[in-house]
């Protein structure tokens, strides 16, 4: 069958590279009967690749189960795995049939595979190589004809090492390896996703169509999804139903995109995807550079006045004033710091042009970052009349820190 068919077939939307690597994978592995080990981030859609192998393969009539792993206890897993004898544990008063036994001739998919006990994953192990288990309480030995698929968003071989999985397992189940693309990775599906997902909820809840501008529609693009599919669908549908406006803004969509302190899932700077995104850090270093640049051309400014006004200051003195201004001038550490110039020596008592005082002659200036911060996001967006972007791109930071800075500051 064509990669478009499966597309139609199950629904799924997307025309990156990547994504038609894996879809051809599992075309190719469907019609054998070998263990499948399927990787990817959580919510990149590993299941729907289960059920494309199986309803592409022989066994496409018998019965498939989906088990997740990480959800079952510890003590209970092998029971639902491999069934149970009466009596064999307290509370079984009953005979159990298992995952392995209910769906003989069939497939079972067993999700987050990672998660499984150890001692759990030697009875798997004894399945996959001879089709044979026990159950929990029984001495009797059961043959079983299922097909595995399994799945992980973990470095399995990172377990390996660390010994929370068997090595003979990993090398059985990854027979055939099969990597799901994560949302970032296909960003020219994106979009695509987000139109189908919002036209599906607004068809659902009758509510009028949603549109995003092209700020948006950049936001959405260059977002880095960690919840990769199932983040975008939940947020189309928190858009469908609660958004009156239906053309939705970039500051509206940053709205339901979480707000990460790491900055990995930031939104890329759009105008040139190959700087750095500047953090909220690296703003407020900015703004202690400039600070100190400005202070530097005050000293010049201070030694030109001495030297060039008329006044005479002797070398010694006039080395010991300028040095005091360095000492006075450093990184803030506190919110408001206090820079003293002391007066020099004057050689000549009349000549006091500048009306210097003997007694030190204490300047205050303001050092809060916040309010620092905020004039210079002022001055950028009026110099630029409003314009965000080019506003952003004058403070060098991206436009997605701006939005945030200016709803933070109630600019």
């Amino acid at each position: 069958m064509e990669i478009q068919e499966i597309k139609q077939r199950f629904g799924i939307i997307g025309n990156s590279p990547l994504l038609n690597r894996a879809i051809n994978i599992a075309n190719q592995v469907a019609p054998t009967d070998i263990s499948v080990l399927i990787t990817g981030e959580s919510g990149s859609g590993k299941e729907v690749f289960s059920h494309i192998i199986h309803q592409m393969s022989p066994r496409k009539h018998g019965p498939f189960i989906a088990v997740n792993c990480g959800a079952i206890p510890e003590g209970t897993i092998d029971s639902e795995l491999f069934g149970h004898e009466k009596g064999a544990y307290t509370g079984a008063v009953g005979e159990r049939k298992g995952y392995f036994e209910t769906v003989n001739g069939g497939t079972i998919f067993l999700d987050e595979i990672a998660e499984m006990p150890l001692g759990t994953q030697a009875r798997l192990l004894r399945v996959l190589e001879s089709g044979q288990y026990i159950k929990v309480g029984s001495s009797k030995v059961e043959k079983t004809n299922v097909r595995v698929i399994a799945a992980t968003n973990v470095d399995v071989y990172e377990a390996v090492k660390n010994g929370k999985f068997r090595e003979d397992l990993y090398y059985r189940l990854n027979t055939v390896p099969l990597k799901i693309p994560p949302l970032r990775d296909r960003k020219e599906d994106v979009f695509l996703l987000f139109r189908k997902f919002t036209s599906d909820f607004t068809d659902k809840y009758r509510t009028p169509p949603i549109q995003l501008d092209d700020e948006a529609q950049q936001v959405l693009i260059n977002y880095s999804w960690p919840g990769n599919v199932r983040q975008l669908k939940n947020m189309a549908e928190q858009l469908a139903v609660l958004e009156r406006d239906r053309i939705i803004t970039a500051q509206t969509l940053l709205t339901y995109i979480p707000h990460e302190t790491s900055g990995r899932n930031l939104p890329m700077r759009l105008d040139n995807q190959h700087k750095e995104d500047f953090s909220e850090r690296d703003i407020l270093y900015k703004v202690l550079f400039d600070m100190k640049r400005d202070m530097v051309e005050l000293k010049k400014l201070v030694a030109d006045i001495i030297e060039h006004g008329g006044v005479s200051v002797n070398h010694a003195s006039h080395s010991q004033a300028i040095n005091q201004l360095y000492r006075d001038i450093e990184i803030p550490g506190k919110p408001e710091t206090q820079f003293t110039i002391q007066q020099p020596v004057i050689s000549n008592s009349n000549a006091n042009p500048y009306n210097i005082t003997q007694d030190a002659e204490e300047v205050e200036e303001s050092l809060s970052l916040i309010e620092k911060e905020s004039d210079l996001i002022r001055k950028a967006l009026k110099k630029h009349k409003g314009k965000r972007k080019l506003a952003a791109h004058e403070l060098g930071i991206s436009e997605r820190t701006l939005y945030r800075k200016i709803k933070e500051l109630n600019l």
